[in-house]
């Protein structure tokens, strides 16, 4: 009688661990299968998609760059505003809110559309420049009560990149590192960063970046470098501001000192050289943005007002 317990209890034991085996393998071999099934779905996508090329593709406002040592950006007015994050090195800024400022690792600056400033990298540099257009990075509410309660910093200091906002950077490079970048993502990534500012940095430290942009965003000077970009012509610039051509000519020798049409003719210029020396745009891609008809008429423009083809300028620029 004992043994027939014995071997019931054991075969009872070898049919539950038979069951619970089963049970197992088949566990497994389906993770297996939606591990196969999720890269093929990967592979599938970025195969077939180019987020690049998406309609809802906008120009990427957070970008991550290094300066090698003895970088200099010359003396500039912002086109737009940005917020510089040093992530490693040490850059000297000099402007009218940072005078001779050393920007180390570890901190951040405004600079507002229509400020002039200029950079000099002392060692290589790390970077995450924000561009906007719009100080959308606070609610109105908050924006304004600082605009009225909170006085505007007599000395202007960097803020510290705090670990909140340091996780942000770095999520945030990780993968907005193209050109271009989706719309409804690049959104989410301005809340998110209007968040972690808003909640972790005081209204004193926030003082420092909103009266700049108080102090900018209401001017001429800003209507012509928030949409010169838009147009291709000063009839155009004008029609969109709602001046006569005449009027936009008058108004703009007055602020800028010199006629609109030769500023505008500059910026372009510049814009061309900027993208021909940092950017990763094709030289097709560099012509047609800035509205020439053909490579031929865009060679000879370059050859007229920079001495050389865009091919000689980007090679030339590489084998410094």
């Amino acid at each position: 009688m004992q043994f027939f317990l014995l071997f019931y209890r054991d075969s009872t034991f070898l049919l539950l661990f038979y069951c619970h085996l089963k049970d197992f393998i088949y566990f497994c071999c389906k993770q297996e299968q939606i591990k196969r099934q999720h890269k093929y779905m990967s592979s599938i996508c970025q195969g077939t998609w180019d987020c690049q090329n998406c309609p809802k593709a906008v120009d990427n406002a957070i970008i991550h760059t290094t300066h090698t040592r003895g970088y200099h950006q010359p003396a500039r007015k912002c086109e737009d505003n940005f917020i510089l994050f040093l992530i490693k090195g040490e850059l000297l800024v000099n402007s009218q809110e940072y005078a001779g400022t050393m920007l180390k690792a570890g901190e951040f600056i405004l600079q507002a559309i229509g400020s002039k400033y200029e950079m000099l990298a002392m060692t290589e540099c790390e970077c995450i420049y924000y561009r906007f257009i719009q100080p959308e990075l606070f609610c109105d509410f908050r924006f304004n009560h600082i605009m009225k309660d909170v006085p505007s910093p007599l000395i202007y200091s960097p803020l510290k990149i705090i670990p909140e906002l340091k996780y942000f950077l770095d999520g945030s490079k990780s993968y907005l590192s193209e050109s271009k970048v989706c719309r409804d993502l690049l959104s989410l990534k301005r809340k998110e960063l209007a968040f972690v500012l808003s909640y972790y940095y005081s209204d004193y430290d926030l003082a420092s970046l909103v009266h700049p942009l108080s102090k900018y965003t209401t001017t001429f000077e800003y209507f012509i470098l928030q949409n010169y970009k838009k147009v291709k012509t000063v009839e155009e610039l004008a029609q969109l501001g709602g001046y006569t051509v005449s009027t936009l000519r008058r108004i703009f020798n007055n602020v800028f000192h010199e006629p609109v049409y030769e500023w505008m003719q500059a910026r372009r210029k510049e814009g061309i050289l900027d993208d021909l020396n940092n950017s990763e745009y094709s030289i097709s891609e560099i012509c047609y943005k800035y509205g020439f008809e053909s490579l031929p008429h865009f060679s000879n423009f370059c050859k007229k007002f920079f001495g050389a083809s865009p091919r000689m300028l980007r090679t030339s620029k590489k084998n410094v």
